[in-house]
């Protein structure tokens, strides 16, 4: 997709909402000359963050759409869904319905967020429920480089039935291929062992339907600890599994963040041990830095809809406007509704 690309985002949603939105808007508005942003939110709050930016940015390409409520974090998503429709959130949402973008990108919360996608954008032909998807880091143990791998459903969908996870797996491939180049991503079913017998049975008919499609490059089953190994382009699984297993490695992440940091405060010893290894460190750090992964996107939608975590700063929210543009780019959710429909409307042998 050529010409230029129109994006809304929810500048009061996340925790910090302004302070991180707008100097992000303007960042990525400086890299892309064929884009536009509307920041939806409280006009007088943007603007002052707008203007501690001023001559940093191209106004013709950046407008304010200013709205009365906002969502809260902690917010019911049926509240928020009812009582909420001049909030920068829905506003945001429906620019994407109304086709005045092509893509709305949020902080705020994931419930609302996903309850409010779905009752105004609608979900694609044969899709029954919208996963989130997100792109973890994964190292491949051979030549030691570092890929990402789409994992699916990472908390929209608590239970799914085998046709569901499908679902889930066409979409997250079609994603993948958009995303990465890759012509036959491969897929696998998150399960708790790799042999045919384990799991419950809507994983196990999953792989089935998996197995019967010539479409898919079906891997078959990998465990937990084949998550980062990059053995596959695609992770399929329910949202319960999905979010316990993402927020898990985030939080193991966070610990031996810590503990290294807390080793090299032990002694003055250790201070100069820190100040020999620091290059290494940082050579870490940057190949594990979440800010580059930032971004997860709600597939099954008649619209693009990019999900950025809450408490991130400007550039890791820069990074999810990142993907929408990419998503738009590719026109992600077309491709999806394509290739479902050739796929879903097939017979079952």
């Amino acid at each position: 997709m050529s010409g230029l690309i129109k994006i809304s985002v929810d500048a009061m949603g996340g925790d910090h909402s302004v302070k991180t939105t707008v100097p992000a808007t303007v960042e990525v508005l400086k890299r892309h000359k064929n884009l536009h942003i509307t920041l939806v939110g409280d006009e007088s709050a943007i603007q002052s963050e707008l203007d501690a930016l001023a001559g940093k940015y191209d106004s013709k390409r950046l407008e304010i759409k200013h709205t009365t409520q906002v969502v809260e974090m902690d917010e019911s998503p049926s509240l928020a869904l009812r009582g909420k429709k001049d909030s920068s959130m829905r506003v945001a949402i429906n620019l994407v319905k109304d086709n005045d973008v092509s893509a709305c990108v949020s902080a705020g919360n994931t419930g609302a967020l996903m309850a409010t996608s779905k009752f105004v954008l609608k979900m694609l032909p044969e899709i029954d429920r919208p996963a989130i998807v997100y792109a973890m880091p994964a190292l491949d143990q051979k030549t030691g480089e570092m890929h990402s791998v789409y994992m699916l459903d990472l908390g929209a969908n608590v239970g799914c039935s085998s046709e569901q996870l499908f679902q889930f797996g066409v979409m997250g491939s079609v994603l993948a291929s958009c995303m990465t180049g890759i012509e036959r991503p491969a897929v696998a079913l998150l399960n708790i062992g790799e042999e045919e017998m384990k799991g419950l049975d809507s994983i196990k008919q999953a792989a089935k339907m998996f197995h019967a499609c010539d479409d898919i490059n079906y891997h078959g089953y990998i465990e937990g600890n084949d998550i980062y190994k990059y053995k596959v382009d695609v992770i399929v699984c329910d949202g319960f599994i999905g979010n316990i297993a993402l927020k898990t490695s985030e939080g193991i992440a966070h610990f031996i963040g810590t503990v290294i940091k807390d080793a090299f405060k032990n002694s003055i010893f250790s201070k100069l041990a820190m100040l020999m290894v620091s290059p290494v460190l940082l050579k870490i750090k940057k190949r594990l830095d979440l800010d580059q992964y930032n971004g997860a996107s709600f597939l099954g939608l008649r619209g693009i809809v990019v999900k950025s975590h809450g408490g991130v700063d400007a550039k890791a929210f820069a990074t999810a406007i990142e993907v929408a543009i990419h998503e738009v780019e590719k026109d992600i959710p077309n491709k999806i509704q394509s290739q479902v429909e050739r796929l879903m409307l097939q017979p079952e042998e």
